[in-house]
């Protein structure tokens, strides 16, 4: 035998896309488990030829699922960001776009029962350590997929899936403010250093000399920007007690901008070395606890929601996501949880193969 079969559901979750894998089915120690992942997308070449990824780093994830030991939820998801061109699996962060395929892929996996028309699954995110409730519908005991929610970012409409992230606050460097500052300046470039869903520097566009509504294209064809942007992402992570972060996709860097199409706030997203071309769903949680807190960069760029829960409108490159926040002030922001609502689609399933060089299997 020459090449190695694992069976797996290919889906896309919200606005990214990628294989769902039983982690039973994958190689224990994390080394070949890397190799296997960057044979699988076909990592080091800029389309991919040689595996099932798109040549952009929101078709290039991986969510990797289990029955869970963690007396509250049902299903452990642990992810990779494979990168596109460089080789490279970074196990560190988690995405809420491809987290909105977990609950369908477990149901579909079997390691989830469907009960009545809508199906709670409770979802614990390996990587951050946070609880998120996925509500799927299940008519007649089977997902749907077809339906009439739309998200900026995906053509067409689709079944919804409600997402409840909860114990996001910290999640990758234990505290709401990693530096200990609202706001640190970094090469000149004055930032909020802040970890809800994903640790994140955010930055306002005018102070890069951005209007803050440039296209993906345009931010992604200006390189003077992104080498300004990763030296100050760079200094803030280390800041943030996240130690050289050159070869990790964390922490995500992020822009505002005031609202010019009816939302709260304009946002930008980066991969960090690419513009999203909409928004992360653990970005946009981020985002919206900035624009909420006072003496954040966001501080004059917006009319502040003052009541809990707020709905909290994030225009982005492709259109808007709504952040639905329950959240304290006293003296200080408390994020209790944030709402979203995505979809997902079951694309494909069976085996993808990888060389028995690289992994024989079991």
């Amino acid at each position: 035998m020459t090449q190695t079969g694992i069976p797996f559901v290919f889906m896309r979750g919200g606005t990214s896309r990628g294989p769902y894998f039983n982690r039973a089915d994958l190689p224990e120690d994390q080394e070949t488990l890397a190799e296997v992942l960057i044979a699988t997308l076909g990592s080091g070449h800029p389309i991919n030829i040689d595996g099932i990824g798109g040549g952009s780093a929101v078709t290039t994830k991986v969510a990797m699922l289990s029955p869970s030991d963690d007396d509250w939820a049902d299903v452990d998801y642990f992810f990779a960001q494979v990168s596109v061109e460089d080789r490279l699996v970074d196990f560190k962060p988690t995405c809420g776009n491809i987290l909105s395929g977990v609950g369908p892929a477990a149901i579909e996996m079997g390691m989830v029962v469907p009960s009545g028309d809508d199906t709670e699954v409770r979802i614990r995110a390996v990587n951050t350590g946070a609880r998120v409730l996925a509500r799927v519908q299940t008519p007649g005991g089977a997902v749907r997929y077809e339906g009439d929610t739309a998200i900026a970012g995906v053509p067409g409409t689709a079944a919804p899936i409600v997402l409840n992230f909860m114990g996001v606050v910290g999640s990758s460097t234990g505290a709401f403010l990693p530096t200990g500052n609202l706001r640190d300046t970094f090469e000149g470039i004055e930032v909020t250093c802040m970890d809800v869903a994903m640790p994140m520097v955010i930055a306002r566009a005018a102070d890069f000399g951005l209007s803050g509504y440039e296209t993906v294209a345009d931010l992604n064809a200006n390189a003077d920007f992104f080498a300004r942007m990763e030296a100050v992402r760079r200094r803030a992570g280390a800041a943030m007690g996240m130690g050289d972060v050159s070869q990790s996709v964390t922490p995500k860097f992020g822009l505002l901008a005031p609202a010019r199409d009816g939302g709260t706030i304009s946002t930008r997203y980066f991969m960090p070395w690419t513009t999203h071309p909409a928004m992360a769903v653990t970005g946009s949680q981020c985002l919206a606890a900035c624009a909420l807190t006072p003496g954040t960069v966001a501080d004059g760029l917006l009319e502040r929601p003052t009541g809990s829960p707020a709905n909290v409108v994030l225009e982005h490159a492709s259109g808007t996501i709504e952040v639905l926040v329950d959240f304290e002030f006293n003296n200080h922001f408390t994020l209790n949880s944030a709402g979203l609502l995505r979809t997902a689609r079951k694309l494909a399933d069976g085996h993808i193969y990888v060389p028995a060089s690289v992994w024989k299997g079991y």
